[in-house]
């Protein structure tokens, strides 16, 4: 028997790691409870965007393995993307929370409606 409890779900057959703004306003909120219910569903394996940040080359070495990261960034700022640009990983798609209408504020809390609007943004990125 073979053990993939430490194998990235799929996506369309692919093996995709899920990352997620870790921000303080309500468009990381939605990217991060997107991630989770995509995680759950099967869609993809959640996975440290700290870690990343931090130079740790087992992760920097797993998301290179993977067959395709999501990044999930709130705003323009691009912290996901540039974290992933700068450990030279390439094999990722970055989808902005923002370019989905749905507009950055601190003291707004998201909604479910706006969650689903970017869980069905990555669906879409990933396939049936």
């Amino acid at each position: 028997m073979t053990d993939t409890a430490n194998e990235p779900l799929s996506c369309s057959g692919q093996k995709v790691l899920l990352y997620s703004c870790s921000g303080a306003a309500n468009v990381a909120e939605a990217a991060d409870r997107a991630c989770r219910q995509l995680s759950s569903e099967g869609r993809g394996s959640m996975f440290c965007l700290a870690g990343l940040g931090a130079g740790l080359e087992p992760m920097i070495q797993a998301a290179e393995d993977a067959e395709l990261n999501i990044v999930v960034d709130g705003c323009d700022m691009d912290c996901g993307k540039k974290i992933l640009d700068k450990c030279g990983i390439r094999n990722y798609i970055q989808i902005k929370v923002t370019d989905l209408d749905i507009e950055k504020a601190k003291d707004v809390p998201v909604t479910d409606e706006q969650v689903q609007v970017v869980v069905k943004r990555v669906r879409e990125e990933c396939g049936p």
